[in-house]
Parts: structure tokens; sequence; C-alpha cells
């Protein structure tokens, strides 16, 4: 039993200072009952010693009764059945015993206390019984109120353990829902820093790459020594599509770290500045880094969730990182197909594929935690018929709305950049069925120059930082 004693300086008591404090209080009081009781009564000294030592000896048992519950309650209990009939002064050594009884209730020692009581009263009754008529220090109703006041001591002692061990769980349960909180916000920031590193990966690892292999097939051109007027043009051509490709990406960096610079300020929600809208920029970047690529659209395309649909163009930009920097591939296909309930996306080449028994790399597992992420599924595998194949299913519809293209009630998107000037004009997606190929997919602009004949860069000292093997 934990008693609210409190030190001078304010601070809660150790509980041997606490034990300490309660002994001492229990035995002045019974030294100063028993000295006055003493002007009142006579006996021998040595009855008088016999007596101060028993005191002593219950009162300071009480100094280990939290320790020792039922060893200082059966110490007590004796003490007073020697002390009674020897004294004839009658202190109340009881609140003693009476203390110690409590405790070990409220210790949790219930059936030791429930016996104790009863053999207490019992004791008291049998030795009251025994006396002659006339010479009972005891009466009937005395007994009763003795009886009365250990089934007392004993209900409050449990009652208090019950307390204890009710403050006790709620103090555990405050407790874990505390550390829950904190193991909550720590798996919320993780995977806020997982989602801010999937971002700039796709965003940067796409962009540099791009930009790695339309220099190093310029300079691949010119080490050839063409006439003055094709170098030129060669050279300026490269210089366009790297501007075009690193203002992109600039572009997509800003809007990502935006979010960290404002983090005060809620998500965005508008339409993310990448998606499946911008497929024809997209595959005309990868034309620019020699690659033929072809785009197949069929079904009726329907508004996606700007999560959703920045989902599907980052697992096309990140299909054709890998192709461009590990497949050595001439041709991509890009098959889009809006179904009833979700819309599948197909990226093959005709490069080498992946080694086999090479772990996937983290761009593919990436792409794979986008389109789970939206209760869909990717695969990415060597082709049957050579090459490299990524597919990725991804629902119409975010999970927990009603109908395709409405985002959950109140959820913001997390994904989704700032607003920002808008991109290079794009081309509407193709009809149904259509399919266009890298010479007319799309037209030259002046922000976009003329694709060159689809052509694979040989290696160069630009490319001497690409891991060996295909770690894609």
């Amino acid at each position: 039993m934990s008693l609210p004693l409190r030190s001078p300086g304010g601070g809660r008591l150790s509980p041997q200072a606490a034990d300490a404090v309660v002994a001492g209080v229990v035995l002045l009081v019974v030294a100063v009952w028993t000295l006055v009781s003493a002007q009142y009564a006579n006996e021998s000294t040595v009855r008088t010693v016999l007596g101060w030592v028993l005191i002593l000896m219950g009162c300071g048992a009480l100094y280990f009764r939290r320790r020792q519950p039922v060893t200082v309650s059966v110490v007590t209990l004796l003490a007073c059945v020697v002390y009674y009939p020897l004294s004839a002064q009658d202190g109340p050594l009881m609140i003693a015993f009476a203390l110690a009884l409590y405790t070990t209730a409220a210790e949790g020692r219930f059936a030791a206390a429930v016996a104790l009581a009863a053999v207490t009263l019992l004791a008291v009754g049998l030795g009251e019984i025994r006396q002659r008529p006339g010479h009972r220090q005891i009466d009937d109703t005395s007994l009763v109120m003795l009886a009365g006041w250990l089934i007392s001591l004993v209900a409050v002692g449990r009652a208090q353990r019950t307390r204890s061990a009710y403050l006790h769980e709620v103090e555990q349960r405050a407790l874990a829902a505390e550390r829950e909180q904190e193991a909550r916000a720590r798996q919320s920031a993780t995977e806020e820093r997982l989602r801010i590193a999937r971002e700039v990966h796709d965003v940067l690892g796409h962009s540099i790459s791009l930009i790695n292999v339309q220099s190093g097939a310029a300079l691949h051109r010119l080490g050839k020594g063409p006439a003055p007027e094709a170098g030129l043009a060669t050279a300026t051509e490269a210089l366009e599509a790297v501007k075009s490709t690193s203002k992109d990406a600039l572009r997509e960096l800003r809007a990502t770290l935006g979010v960290l610079r404002r983090a005060d300020e809620p998500t965005p929600t508008a339409p993310s500045s990448s998606g499946l809208a911008l497929l024809g920029d997209l595959a005309a970047r990868a034309r620019s880094a020699g690659l033929d690529v072809r785009t197949d659209v069929t079904g009726t395309p329907v508004p996606l969730p700007p999560p959703v649909d920045l989902a599907a163009y980052r697992i096309v930009q990140e299909s054709l990182t890998n192709v461009t920097r590990h497949a050595g591939a001439r041709t991509v296909r890009i098959t889009l197909d809006w179904g009833a309930d979700a819309v599948r996306l197909r990226i093959a080449d005709d490069g080498e594929g992946a080694p086999e028994g090479r772990p996937l790399g983290s761009g593919i597992r990436g792409m794979a935690e986008r389109a789970r992420a939206f209760g869909g599924e990717l695969t990415a595998e060597n082709g049957a018929d050579g090459g490299f194949l990524v597919a990725a299913r991804l629902p119409l519809a975010e999970p927990g709305t009603s109908k395709p293209g409405a985002p959950g009630p109140g959820t913001p998107d997390p994904d989704a950049p700032d607003p920002s000037p808008p991109g290079p004009t794009t081309s509407g997606p193709t009809t149904s069925g259509q399919t266009t190929s890298g010479q007319t997919a799309s037209q030259p602009t002046a922000s976009q120059p003329t694709p060159p004949e689809p052509t694979t860069p040989e290696p160069t000292a630009s490319d001497s930082d690409a891991p060996e093997g295909d770690p894609r």
C-alpha cells in the first residue's frame, strides 16, 4: 500500500521513508496513550518493561509491512496476544495489528488477511468464553464490533488493492497508447521520406539518364568527324534536347520539394502536372535519346484520381529509364488499355533482358509499391520473345471511393506538387486501337527538336558511372 506522504520539499517520500514515518506515528500514539494510562494503573517494573518492549517490537515491525506483510501481521498479532494479558495499562497496541492486517489485504495477500482476521476473532472469543462469570474483559457487543472492524479492515484493503490495480492498468494503457502514437508518427514520417525519395529518384533518374544518353550520342557522332554543318546541327539538336529534359526535371523537382518548403500549408489537391496526359512528351524525350517509342491506346480514357494518374506516369517513366540505361534496346512499345474497372500498362522492349537470378533493383520495387498502394499489381520479367516486359494494373478509382476519378472525401493528394507553369505542349491520347510510331507520334516544335533516326548509342566515357549488369 502506498500512502500519499510527501517530503518537506514537495516531493513524494520513498517507500522506506514512508514506512518509517508511519511506524513512528503509530509508536508515538501508542506511547502517549500508554503513558496517560500508567497514571491510573499500578504494575511491577518487570511488567512495565516487558510491555514497552512489546510496544516497540509491534510498532517497529510496521517498518517492514510492505516488504513482508504477512510476517509483520503475525508479529504484531503475537505482540498483542502477549501484551494485553500481561500489561495492566492496556495501551492501543491493537492499532499496529489493524494497520498490518489492512496492509496484508492491500498488498494482494487476501487469503492470509482473512485467515489472520478469523484467527484473531476466534482467539479473542475462546479466551473470553473460558473466563469465569464476571471476569470477562470483552462482552458480546464488543465481540461483534471487533468482528465488524476486522471485516472492514480486510474489505477496505481489498478495495484499495483493486483500485491500485485499476490505476496501474489505466497507466499502462496510456503508456501503450502513447508508444503506439509515437510508432505511428515514426511510421508516417518514414513513409513520407520514402515517398519523397521515390519521387526524386523517378524525376532525377529518368531525366539525368536521358541527358547522359543524349550527350553521349552527340559526342559519338561528333567523334566521327562529320562536316562542320552536320556537326553543328548535331550539337544544336543535342543541346536543345538536354535543355528541354533538364527544364522538365527542374520543374518537377521544384514542385516535389515545394511541399517540404511549405510544411505548414495543406497538401495541394489540384491535378498533378505529371500524368498520362503527358505521356506523349515522355515518349518524345525517350525518342530524343535514340529509342523508337511506339504507343498503343485502347479503350475509352476516363479521368483518373491525381495520385493514380501520377503513379501510372511514374511507372512508364521508370520503365523508359531502365530501357535507356540497361536494356540496349532499339524499340519500346507502350500499351495503354482503358478497361471497365482498371487501366493496364504494358511496356515492352526488344533489348537484352535482365540477367537470370539477379534480384530486382530499387526502381522496379518502387514501381511495384506504387501499384500496390492503389490496390493494383505490377510484374516485371523477361519477355517470352526476348527483351524485358513491365505490366501493371491500376484500378480506376482509389480504394474507398465510389466511382472512377473521384478521390476519397477529405483525402488530399500526397503526391500532387504545387501548381507550376505548364510544361511543354502535349498532344491528346490517340484514338482507340491506334498505333503511333516513333516517326509520326509528334511533330517538331520550337522547344522540341526533330527526333533523330532510332539508333543505339555506343558506350562512351560518360557512361562509365553506370553499374555493371542490369540492376534496373
